[in-house]
């Protein structure tokens, strides 16, 4: 498994973000030629199902994409996002208490950072499931794969609106805001494009914001 080197903004390693991949690498350069040709300020073709594409193999893949985008924009503002900073996980007066259905079913309040910590750890081993995530060509997808990609889009969307709502001047400090509005506007289309994350309840936080980028 891969990873990424971040660096903090005193220019120190401060950890190493784990890249997850598909292993059907086959398949994978497949669908990638087939949107090789889209231009990447164009994320509104970008997100589309391209022709001969299986929908699952679509979301799959690019959920993967959007959990590595946010892994990494969040390990850059971890000295800033503390349990002493950020004891609840929110975006302003909404709470986003923690449960995964499995080890945590009862919800729970917890620190922003115990709330990422949790997600990492969560995403990760269900992407590493091969139940739900099939790894090898031709392996059928459970029946209610849209199900598990809505449940881990909608916990990546709360990341971002955390971000966006507690962080967005550290993130201009540091100058990754334009990134962070890229990778923000093109998740946002992808989930929109497929109605995978509820516009009127999950995006309420920052619903200003969601439709200013939606309407660019």
């Amino acid at each position: 498994m891969g990873g990424f080197l971040v660096l903090n903004s005193s220019n120190n390693v401060v950890r190493t973000v784990p890249s997850k991949k598909r292993k059907h690498p086959e398949y994978e350069s497949k669908i990638r030629e087939l949107i090789s040709g889209i231009k990447s300020d164009n994320l509104r073709e970008a997100v589309r199902l391209p022709q001969g594409v299986d929908i699952n193999e679509w979301f799959a893949m690019n959920t993967v994409d959007f959990f590595n985008q946010i892994s990494l924009l969040y390990a850059t503002l971890e000295e800033f996002c503390t349990q002493t900073t950020c004891p609840v996980m929110n975006a302003g007066r909404y709470e986003y208490k923690w449960a995964d259905g499995t080890t945590i079913t009862k919800p729970k309040t917890v620190s922003a950072p115990k709330y990422v910590e949790y997600l990492i750890d969560w995403v990760e081993t269900e992407i590493d499931n091969e139940a739900i995530f099939p790894k090898n060509p031709g392996e059928p997808f459970p029946p209610n794969f849209e199900d598990f990609v809505k449940r881990i889009l909608r916990k990546l969307f709360r990341v971002y609106a955390h971000i966006y709502y507690s962080h967005f001047h550290q993130i201009v400090a540091l100058n990754e805001q334009a990134h962070l509005n890229t990778c923000f506007k093109h998740f946002l289309l992808f989930v929109s494009e497929f109605q995978l994350v509820d516009k009127e309840k999950e995006m309420a936080p920052i619903k200003s914001l969601v439709e200013t980028m939606l309407d660019q």
